[in-house]
């Protein structure tokens, strides 16, 4: 991961707010699909979500909670992965048009910001209870909640990775 990428580089596709606003901010063309969370250890569960993302529209970005928030809402020894990491992962799927940093707990101001077209949470979240729901509905966009791959779930990997005693033991 150099600090200058390349065009096919997956770091092109990591943006500060500002670069994402002039990229995918109103008004422009097609439906912009958001997503956020936190993507620490990488798994199936969340590639179906973000391929599905992808599919309800001509873009999608994904808002990454940083290092900070993610201990803030998991607890000491989260994330796993650094923050740098995370993007760089997210940012080579090709379901991915973007990825952005949010330092917040919720991701409300970034998504007051974009106000994108369609919002996508896991189906581990109630429409209701979804964070950004009212702003991106009061500007004509929609919520779609895709159901959650069964057993797939980071906290269920990290349990079961702690339970595993090291080797010679």
């Amino acid at each position: 991961m150099s600090d200058r990428p390349g065009p096919d580089d997956p770091a092109a596709k990591i943006l500060d707010r500002e670069a994402l606003l002039r990229r995918f901010g109103r008004p422009r063309q097609g439906r912009l699909v958001f997503t956020n969370g936190c993507f620490d250890l990488l798994h199936a569960g969340h590639v179906r979500l973000l391929h599905e993302a992808r599919g309800l529209g001509d873009a999608l970005v994904v808002g990454l909670n940083t290092d900070a928030s993610v201990r803030r809402l998991k607890g000491a020894g989260r994330p796993l992965v650094p923050e740098r990491d995370r993007a760089y992962v997210l940012a080579g799927l090709a379901a991915v048009d973007a990825v952005t940093f949010f330092d917040e707990d919720t991701p409300r101001e970034l998504i007051t910001a974009l106000l994108p077209d369609v919002l996508v949470k896991g189906g581990d979240y109630a429409p209701e209870d979804i964070v950004g729901r009212e702003e991106v509905e009061a500007a004509g966009g929609r919520v779609v909640v895709v159901p959650l791959l069964a057993g797939r779930s980071t906290t269920g990997l990290v349990t079961r990775l702690r339970e595993v005693e090291p080797p010679g033991r």
